[in-house]
């Protein structure tokens, strides 16, 4: 059977942060609407694609899914395993963020089927967190951390984010240093991009924020896979880290080119080379699905040539490219066509090459978005 896996995005948030660019809501009295019609489009596709698949991830995101009730994320859970062929061993995935949990309700979405917490702190430090507007503190970051692990998960995640405006280098160590020292299985460290449309974007625009330049922000990320990669967390994608055995199952689906399907609001899914994605607004998204059972609104197929760059960049961004697989894959022997620019990045220590696989390294990292678009120009 084909492996897969799911993403359903909960677009409820208890407040839009300066930053986020992705769809979310801040009223919750649609809820119930949306979790019926969430059912009937996993109803919809599953008549489609259940046959011949397995799937062995789930990933909750948003929004924030953590707002619902722990006997609502259950229900979606079951009847997705009464849709599809859900493994037995399936990670399943809930982002969750501080002041929306204790450790009770943790607690109870362990037993709903989650086995795995992605808590989205962000930073510990006050001030920054008071800039990006998140609705906590150091104090309950740290706390929903220890509350996970009190309540019985084994596999706790935390987000931040680095090169915030007037963070330091000392600010950034400390940040990570207070991650390493909590229960944590994986860590993942992301740039602070300036998304178009966000509050933070009209205020660097307004000139009432000053973002830090490319090269402190090279610096910074440097020196997070010294610091991260000298503590026991192994780098298996560019923004992420994880000890042994922890990777990101539903993350590495991604990067390794599988098929998934999305369910809700601004969705995407991916499946035999064919992309779609759902509509964003909440009453487009009821409307539609309530209508003919799907939300779509967009679609393409992809050609031959989309297919192999983007499986090179995933490949690359992630636990490397696998030569072989590649020309199995394609037919394209794709190493004999970019021999003298792969060598020339070997030869400056960007790339690393290992019998079939070649893969970024520390310093390759930094600058993989460049390299990655020579080698698939």
């Amino acid at each position: 059977m084909k492996e897969s896996s799911i993403y359903i995005h909960i677009p409820f948030c208890d407040h839009k942060c300066i930053y986020c660019d992705f769809y979310s809501i801040i009223t919750h009295d649609s809820i119930q609407i949306y979790l019926d019609a969430l059912k009937k489009e996993i109803e919809y596709f599953a008549s489609n694609f259940s046959s011949g698949r397995k799937f062995t991830t789930i990933f909750f995101g948003g929004g924030t899914p953590s707002l619902l009730a722990p006997h609502q994320i259950e229900e979606i859970i079951l009847h997705l395993k009464n849709n599809f062929t859900v493994t037995d061993d399936s990670e399943i995935t809930l982002e969750t963020n501080p002041g929306t949990v204790d450790g009770n309700k943790l607690k109870e979405f362990l037993k709903a089927g989650i086995n795995r917490i992605s808590i989205g702190i962000q930073t510990f430090d006050d001030q920054e967190l008071k800039f990006l507007t998140r609705i906590h503190n150091k104090k309950t970051a740290i706390e929903t951390v220890w509350f996970a692990k009190e309540a019985g998960f084994k596999n706790i995640s935390v987000d931040l984010i680095f090169n915030l405006p007037k963070q330091t280098k000392e600010k950034w160590l400390l940040n990570l240093q207070t991650a390493i020292e909590l229960p944590i299985t994986h860590l993942s460290a992301y740039s602070l991009i300036l998304e178009r449309g966000t509050i933070l974007n009209k205020l660097v625009l307004d000139k009432k924020v000053v973002l830090q330049d490319e090269d402190y922000d090279a610096e910074l990320y440097e020196l997070t896979i010294d610091f991260l990669t000298r503590n026991n967390f192994i780098q298996y994608e560019v923004s992420n880290f994880a000890l042994n055995g922890f990777e990101c199952k539903h993350n590495l689906a991604y990067w390794q080119y599988k098929d998934y399907l999305g369910f809700g609001t601004s969705a995407h899914s991916f499946v035999n080379g064919r992309r779609w994605w759902n509509y964003s607004p909440l009453n487009f998204y009821i409307d539609s699905v309530m209508k003919k059972g799907n939300a779509v609104i967009g679609e393409e197929v992809l050609s031959e040539q989309q297919r192999r760059e983007e499986f090179i960049m995933l490949a690359l961004r992630s636990n490397g490219l696998n030569t072989d697989e590649f020309d199995k894959i394609f037919g394209v022997d794709w190493l004999e066509q970019r021999k003298v620019l792969i060598e020339n990045y070997l030869d400056n220590v960007f790339l690393f090459k290992e019998n079939n696989r070649i893969t970024l390294t520390r310093k390759g990292y930094a600058v993989c978005d460049e390299i990655i678009a020579n080698l698939i120009a």
